[in-house]
């Protein structure tokens, strides 16, 4: 069982900037982690999506130049720097892991482990 603990969320204002981590206590190397969120009455969508050794990445289209996405290189932590941020992004944001290499992407289905969830709110 791969436990998934976010952290970082909060209130910004349009244009600001916030930093969410995922931490996993799982002895083994996840190879693929990431990002998704959700806000109530639409589908939960995917934000970012990273392989264990940096080298392939995902972002959704609305994020792509202002969100970047990174792994810790000694543990199964993973980060979300959210730049530029609008009032569209605001959504409750859950990290997620599991697929292989060739399923890390912005896929639900793709994933079985998940977070618990972090706040992020952004103002006018």
């Amino acid at each position: 069982q791969v436990q998934l603990v976010e952290s970082g969320g909060g209130s910004v204002q349009a244009g600001g900037s916030l930093r969410l981590s995922c931490a996993s206590s799982y002895p083994y190397r996840l190879t693929c982690m990431a990002w998704f969120r959700q806000v109530p009455g639409k589908e939960r969508e995917g934000v970012a999506a990273v392989t264990e050794d940096n080298a392939n990445t995902y972002f959704v289209d609305s994020a792509k130049g202002r969100f970047t996405i990174s792994r810790d290189s000694e543990d199964n932590t993973v980060y979300l720097q959210m730049n530029s941020l609008r009032p569209e992004d605001t959504a409750m944001y859950y990290c997620a892991a599991g697929p292989e290499r060739s399923l890390c992407n912005g896929l639900r289905d793709n994933y079985k482990s998940w977070g618990q969830g972090t706040q992020v709110t952004v103002s006018p």
